[in-house]
């Protein structure tokens, strides 16, 4: 059957917990989809038999009450059977829906359900290996689909159905004939067993003598230029890794290309992040595509020379009397947090020729703005203001307890969407506030030294309004560590201080480890100190040893014998 004729039940289930064996779904949505559109839909909640647990109602907004009246798995059964029947039952990470839906099916009395599956995570792996996560709002996002709304079933099932849908047109460019059969084959084939690499066996204990430690390695050809440079948080695992029997076949590339291998430990994993990034730029090696360029860089800016200032995306930031919050890797990330800020704050979101015209707006009306426009009440559009920037400063905010309560009230009143809607900007504060407890203060305001805390070593980076500086770093002069440290206790105003593309860029890779690394962090506010002896005699107190120094270099014809033919 060509794939065009063949009808698709996506499905999603909601439910109590993970074991279909002991715990029950609470919500099925099934979209009905065929030849690029969606044909039919059915969403119900299905009584558990049981009380849903607080964690699971705050996971997917789906409460006790909202479950009491609805009809038991066995008395919907009839209806699944019938958008069940002659369609090939869809799904992302279709193992766990199917895994309840059989349970309850078996309980209903019904055990020899079997359908024909096909799993669109199965098919992501398979088409974009590239993709960190193959998670359905990843993958949706990477496909431009857009979410109707996260962790409800019907939501997500018709996410999966447009993700599905991209999915097989792809298939389609490749192979106008696609058949289903071609679907089922390519989403369970294995992948082709690389060949095997033929290590020199005597050079084990030489490869082990690498520090297990931090660092960065250059393949380098036969005139010593670096054709690759990586990095790793384990040189001696990234080592046994290029040179193992299963080696794969980029590695295999390399090994065929390169000379020699030369590795520089680093007293942590984030100096290792610094140090490649800067190297790759300078040397630009051929088989190195990323981190070759400096990345678009974003902030949010907050003017303080008007009396009702919004946030605004600004492409870089300047010491111009204003506020800049960031930095964001891309202007959606950006635009993101400014989304939150509009739904969840009182600030004006109109134009300034807009404010001029003093009329109240539909915003004003919905309490989504204080209406300066009307009242120019500057006192109460600076509380918003503060409340906005303990937001970005990451501090624990009232407004989110707000947000909660007014979600619950939009459920209680079985305004299931509009709940929805407020949950999914609940969650993106929550993750903002995550990452930007970071900095207590505005990036181009931010004088900070940050301990990192390594296995067995440590480094310190110094953030003084956008300028970086790092101690014992491999590519700068330590004494300009200490020499901006002494500038900023002893006053001095340094006219060449304004950060340049290099120290953004490392302020960028900085914020990005130290978000998912936060636990490998301390830091250490300037002004909370009167010299740098009162702030070393508390830093000095944790100090550890430091990292091997030197540099390892192996002739890679040495290392290797052969690759098999």
């Amino acid at each position: 059957m060509h794939i065009k004729d063949v009808t698709f039940s996506v499905v999603d289930v909601e439910t109590t917990g993970l074991r279909p064996t002991y715990e029950r779904i609470i919500e099925i949505g099934i979209v009905r989809y065929r030849n690029g559109e969606i044909i039919d839909s059915f969403q119900s909640f299905v009584n558990p038999g049981r009380s849903i647990s607080t964690f699971i109602t705050n996971y997917t907004g789906i409460s006790d009450d909202m479950v009491e009246d609805a009809p038991y798995f066995e008395e919907i059964l009839p209806k699944l059977q019938d958008y069940f029947d002659g369609t090939v039952l869809a799904g992302h990470n279709l193992q766990f829906d199917m895994g309840f839906i059989r349970a309850e099916f078996q309980r209903a009395g019904n055990p020899g359900f079997r359908p024909i599956k096909v799993c669109t995570l199965k098919l992501a792996r398979r088409m974009y290996p590239f993709l960190k996560s193959k998670s359905l709002s990843n993958v949706a996002a990477h496909l431009k689909v857009r979410s109707a709304g996260a962790h409800r079933a019907i939501y997500d099932a018709e996410t999966t159905a447009r993700v599905l849908d991209r999915m097989l047109k792809a298939k389609i460019s490749e192979n106008p004939d696609f058949r289903l059969n071609d679907l089922i084959a390519f989403e369970t084939s294995a992948k082709p067993t690389p060949a095997r690499l033929q290590v020199n066996q005597n050079l084990v204990e030489t490869i082990s003598s690498v520090p297990d430690a931090p660092g960065v390695y250059y393949f380098l050809d036969r005139t010593n230029k670096p054709v690759y440079i990586g990095k790793a948080k384990s040189l001696r695992d990234r080592l046994k890794s290029y040179f193992s029997g299963t080696a794969p076949s980029k590695s295999k590339k390399l090994l065929r290309t390169a000379k020699k291998l030369k590795i520089e430990p680093c007293n942590t994993e984030l100096t290792a992040f610094l140090t490649e990034a800067e190297m790759i730029k300078a040397l630009k090696p051929k088989h190195n595509v990323m981190l070759r360029e400096y990345g678009n860089k974003y902030y949010l800016r907050m003017r303080r020379d008007i009396p009702f200032p919004r946030p605004e995306i600004a492409s870089s930031f300047d010491f111009d009397g204003n506020d800049y919050f960031g930095l964001f890797v891309s202007r959606k990330k950006a635009q993101q947090v400014l989304e939150i800020i509009d739904k969840a704050f009182q600030l004006r979101e109109c134009k300034e020729s807009e404010l001029k015209k003093g009329r109240r707006c539909y915003l004003a009306e919905i309490e989504r703005c204080t209406a300066p426009c009307e009242n120019k009440n500057q006192d109460l559009y600076s509380e918003e203001i503060r409340a906005v920037y303990d937001f970005l400063e990451g501090k624990n905010n009232d407004r989110l307890s707000l947000l909660i309560s007014k979600m619950k009230r939009l459920s209680d009143a079985l305004l299931f969407e509009q709940a929805g809607e407020l949950k999914a900007v609940i969650e993106l504060m929550l993750a903002q506030i995550h990452k930007s407890s970071l900095l207590s203060e505005p990036v181009n305001a931010a004088n900070v030294l940050v301990l990192v805390d390594g296995q067995t070593a440590q480094d310190f980076i110094l953030f003084l309004e956008g300028k970086v500086y790092i101690k014992d770093y491999l590519l700068s002069d330590s004494r300009e560590f200490f020499n901006a440290l002494d500038d900023y206790f002893a006053g001095v105003i340094q006219t060449y201080s304004v950060p340049d593309d290099e120290d953004l860029e490392k302020l960028k890779i900085c914020m990005n480890w130290m978000i998912k690394n936060k636990n490998q962090i301390k830091t250490y506010y300037l002004k909370n100190y009167r010299s740098k002896e009162e702030l070393f005699s508390l830093v000095s107190k944790m100090k550890k040893t430091a990292s091997p120094e030197g540099e390892y270099i192996f002739d890679i014809k040495d290392v290797i014998n052969e690759f098999e033919q």
